[in-house]
């Protein structure tokens, strides 16, 4: 399919003697012409940024939406916007079908321009484009509903059908190593799943009737193996930049084939509610700003996977309930505990001297009443403290 794209966007170029991009209508890449010329005109910024990224700023789009191309049916001129980035003017070709708007044909306004039989033999391909696009859109929708069906069915029948449906749009790579992304909070519907590269099936998943969760979207990913996530983590980072503020991905581990996905699913949801966990600064205080995604895996969960599958609230101890109040001294508890309570490396991951970390130590048994010479005593503190930040979450 893609190469289909190419042909015709290199089609469109050598009709108007530029090179052409095709965007989607959420301004991601789908194909561009390439050029011969080094001058400076016709690798534009929005042009280079575009290609490099695979997608487009909000104030181009901004920019680009004022002029009503998504209402268009013939050709429209846009003038430059330095301010947004546009340092040159732009035509774009409205691609369309069925008097939907697919896509956005663009092409530099340079001196001296296209001409007015240029661009309707232009636009004569961008309807072809169109229904190419339609089809597409039209085939991720399909797909969509069946792996929400099979996500989100229960066991028995209804799943068993779930799969069969699934297994028929998704073809052969039904049977390949298949990994679930999920991303939550997630607002509005899914899309198809051309619209997120990398991806064999997409699809937006509201939370159950009876579960106290947000809406999330999901992403079925082909892997090479089981220990090789890197294309599920790719598209994990792709669609946390596209998501809202405090929104975090999770990874499920790798099944061979669809009658396993809802415990993919499953997995992957935790992971997700794990990665906004370990995102927090310390217990009972805010989320830090990191530069780092927040992406977790199943894999690598450890006392999460546990804790994420108990009730909401089963995790909470009175113990933890008064130390919670002291933010310093939680944070130095759980930080102890990850150690395996090794003084040296707990006081250099704080900063802080030994003898300071002697004195919280003695501030936190007091407080819980529990002896951190203890094992049991350890273990329950320990995982009180990863519960009580998963529930601040």
């Amino acid at each position: 399919m893609k190469g289909d794209y190419q042909d015709l966007v290199d089609e469109i170029s050598t009709l108007l003697g530029a090179p052409a991009t095709l965007e989607d209508r959420d301004f991601r890449l789908i194909a561009f012409g390439a050029h011969d010329s080094d001058d400076g005109v016709e690798m534009d910024p929005v042009r280079t940024r575009s290609i490099l990224t695979r997608k487009s700023t909000a104030a181009v789009r901004a920019w680009f939406e004022g002029f009503g191309i998504a209402r268009a049916t013939e050709p429209v001129r846009i003038p430059a916007a330095p301010d947004a980035g546009v340092l040159t003017a732009r035509i774009c070709l409205p691609v369309r079908h069925r008097n939907v708007v697919h896509g956005y044909v663009w092409l530099l306004d340079t001196d001296p321009g296209p001409t007015a039989g240029q661009l309707t033999a232009a636009m004569d391909v961008t309807e072809r484009i169109g229904v190419l696009l339609a089809d597409e859109a039209s085939a991720g929708e399909d797909v969509a509903r069946e792996l929400r069906a099979v996500l989100t069915s229960g066991r028995g029948w209804q799943r068993d059908m779930a799969v069969a449906a699934l297994r028929a749009a998704l073809g052969p790579g039904a049977d390949d190593l298949l990994a679930v992304v999920c991303v939550t909070p997630w607002p509005g519907t899914g899309t198809g799943a051309a619209r997120v590269p990398g991806t064999v099936a997409v699809c937006s998943v509201p939370p159950a009737a009876d579960a106290d969760e947000p809406p999330a979207f999901a992403a079925l990913v082909r892997v090479r193996a089981t220990d090789a996530l890197d294309p599920a983590r790719t598209v994990a980072t792709r669609l946390l930049a596209s998501s809202p503020a405090g929104a975090a991905a999770g990874i499920g581990g790798v099944r061979r084939g669809l009658a396993e996905l809802p415990d993919a699913w499953r997995e992957a949801r935790a992971a997700a509610r794990t990665a906004t966990a370990r995102h927090l600064s310390e217990p009972g205080k805010p989320s830090r700003t990191t530069g780092e995604p927040a992406m977790a895996e199943w894999a690598a969960l450890g006392p999460y996977r546990l804790l994420t599958a108990l009730p909401a609230g089963a995790a909470q101890d009175p113990a933890v309930t008064a130390l919670l109040r002291h933010p310093e001294l939680a944070h130095t508890a759980e930080v102890f505990l990850d150690h395996a309570g090794q003084a040296g490396r707990t006081a250099a991951a704080l900063g802080i001297h030994r003898q300071t970390l002697y004195y919280r130590i003695s501030r936190i048994e007091q407080l819980t009443g529990l002896d951190l010479d203890n094992g049991e005593d350890r273990l329950l503190l320990h995982m009180a403290l990863k519960a009580a930040r998963l529930q601040g979450s």
